[in-house]
């Protein structure tokens, strides 16, 4: 069983069902026929993930995830890194909730992971539909 962790050093953040989220998770990888072998998503401040966009991709600017492929194209390991103070403010942006929101982010580091992308406008497009139907599958089924 391949293992998937979640890490946050926030008291006030809680992550519920991680149960559902994984299987949903690992059926994702099933479904785009990849091999996972461990993935770690690590829930943190602006702060902290700024300062691994400066020292990893030498972008200045906050973002809301960084994901890092450590292992090959169809043997995933990776870290996922998620400022949930990014989150916050974009579920507000976007009038969504947290927990959407939230969602939609750990389904586009699982997505890069996949080996989507999203520089290019098209790109930047069919991410946002997998991650839209991700989403819907999701929350309908209440995993």
């Amino acid at each position: 069983m391949s293992g998937i962790n979640f890490f946050s050093p926030y008291r006030q953040f809680t992550l519920k069902n991680r149960k559902g989220l994984k299987e949903f998770i690992r059926t994702i990888f099933l479904t785009e026929k990849k091999q996972l072998i461990s993935l770690q998503f690590i829930f943190c401040s602006d702060a902290y993930l700024l300062d691994i966009n400066r020292q990893f991709l030498q972008h200045d600017y906050y973002t809301d995830i960084i994901t890092f492929n450590l292992g090959t194209e169809k043997k995933i390991e990776g870290e996922v890194y998620i400022s949930i103070e990014r989150v916050r403010e974009n579920a507000k942006i976007m009038k969504t909730s947290i927990k959407e929101e939230l969602h939609r982010v750990i389904f586009h580091g699982v997505l890069h992971l996949c080996g989507y992308k999203d520089k290019l406008k098209r790109e930047v497009v069919t991410m946002r539909n997998k991650e839209d139907r991700l989403l819907q599958l999701y929350l309908r089924n209440k995993i």
